[in-house]
């Protein structure tokens, strides 16, 4: 019985310890990705923050809101731009960031704009628009690739297929924390921030400069956000398997206690047992 339970707790060691490898491998793999990962993150966040500047200054100089871009108008549907990963293993990181859509919707029509293996087949079970399928991997997600969905986006909006452009995606804030955020895209409302006054000249005029910056204004924007989302990735996997890999060594010492003492409970009956046949 006892040379039973002990091969039962021997096999499960060497399963636990096959395990273990992984996740140190993926551990390992999410951490030499990180860097590289921070870096492209660190890198296109000027290029947003400009273009940003460019597009409240100009909002700042109209009087007119009757523009497409500024109006508000009834939201009888919303469109979701929804950065999630490409593989799972990485704890909470994709279940969040479809907990903030299905909030935020609150019963409103929408359709989604999908960037992430996980976010394609999450609104593909659901049944859910997808404006796009086609882009399953973030990792190395091009600004050519960014400003051809701006393009989507901004043809949607101005055809009024939709009322409301959101951002959901997860934003680096340390190598422990990722936050998950939803950004209003448009239409863009006019806040302390943008009314402040201007002193450039636009030529021909703010209305002209604001129509052809948007585009590219949406697509510097999706490709610091794609960036953001993926530095969180990995971030939120090395994390997983890091606690993975403790949680299996913690496993693998229990067994190896129980194996000891089932072994020295084996040896003391075997003791008891030679003990007992030469008494008689």
């Amino acid at each position: 019985m006892a040379g039973s339970s002990m091969k039962a707790i021997k096999l499960r060691i060497r399963s636990v310890e096959s395990t273990m490898q992984i996740t140190k491998a993926m551990q390992l793999v999410a951490t030499s990705k990180l860097r590289k990962a921070k870096e492209r993150m660190e890198v296109s966040k000027p290029y947003a923050a400009i273009s940003r500047e460019a597009i409240m200054g100009a909002v700042s100089s109209l009087e007119d809101t009757s523009l497409p871009y500024l109006r508000a108008r009834e939201v009888k549907k919303r469109c979701y731009v929804v950065i999630a990963g490409e593989r799972g293993l990485a704890g909470g990181y994709n279940a969040n960031v479809f907990k903030a859509v299905l909030a935020h919707a609150e019963g409103t029509p929408y359709c989604v704009l999908p960037l992430g293996r996980k976010a394609i087949e999450k609104f593909e079970r659901m049944g859910i628009e997808l404006l796009n399928d086609d882009y399953w991997h973030v990792e190395g997600l091009s600004v050519t690739v960014c400003y051809k969905l701006a393009g989507i986006l901004t043809d949607g909006y101005l055809r009024e297929d939709f009322d409301e452009i959101f951002l959901v995606y997860t934003s680096f804030q340390s190598m422990m924390t990722q936050e998950v955020k939803t950004e209003k895209l448009l239409p863009i409302e006019k806040t302390e921030e943008n009314k402040r006054p201007v002193t450039a000249v636009y030529e021909p005029s703010a209305e002209e400069m604001l129509t052809r910056v948007m585009p590219d204004f949406l697509a510097g924007r999706l490709y610091s956000a794609c960036c953001d989302a993926f530095a969180s990735e990995v971030s939120a996997r090395r994390n997983a398997m890091d606690s993975a890999t403790k949680n299996a060594g913690e496993m693998i010492a229990n067994l190896r206690l129980h194996y000891n003492r089932a072994r020295q409970g084996a040896i003391t009956q075997e003791i008891t047992e030679i003990v007992a046949g030469a008494e008689h």
